[in-house]
């Protein structure tokens, strides 16, 4: 089994993203159903330790442009795996030919609840450092206790998950702008 590693951050995430969100978006063949992709997750927090694993949440009008578009993907490397558990959700890991994971990708039509959640969680860590130096440290202590078990490791993070989550949904209604849509 692979071991689980959780980096400092690395300047080039972003620009991975962006990479990796322009590889996906090319299975849609320019299709005006995808309408943004976000880079989510911890590798799309400056300065946040993080597993080299690429987070994207597009958001499309209709989930069908990606049954559709489901061979394209499938012949970019993309896994589809539905929704995976999460309802509205159309969920794409990619691996690399060794078995690591590159990027999870997260679908959802435009107004899910979800997007908000996600990109409140994100833009919260950004604006709080103290907040998102925690995290690290859990999740470095996480990795080193479980590093051998993603769900133990999931776990091992999920009190401090939901409540910073709680978190930065109260901030972000406070402040409808803070969060980067």
């Amino acid at each position: 089994m692979r071991r689980l590693e959780v980096l400092p951050y690395h300047d080039e995430w972003p620009q991975e993203a962006a990479a990796e969100a322009a590889r996906f978006a090319s299975a849609l063949a320019a299709d005006p159903r995808l309408l943004e992709i976000h880079h989510i997750g911890s590798t799309a927090v400056p300065g946040l330790a993080a597993k080299p694993t690429l987070d994207l949440l597009p958001v499309v009008t209709d989930l069908a442009c990606l049954h559709e578009a489901r061979a394209a993907l499938e012949a970019l490397g993309y896994q589809w795996r539905g929704e995976s558990e999460i309802p509205n959700r159309r969920y794409f890991p990619r691996s690399a030919p060794d078995g690591a994971r590159l990027a999870h990708v997260h679908c959802f039509p435009a107004g899910d609840v979800a997007i908000h959640r996600h990109l409140a969680f994100r833009d919260y860590l950004r604006a709080h450092p103290d907040i998102a130096r925690a995290y690290a440290a859990l999740k470095l202590q996480c990795a080193q206790l479980h590093p051998h078990d993603g769900a133990a490791y999931t776990d091992c993070k999920a009190t401090f998950v939901h409540r910073t989550l709680t978190d930065a949904l109260a901030w972000a209604a406070r402040d409808p702008g803070a969060t980067k849509t």
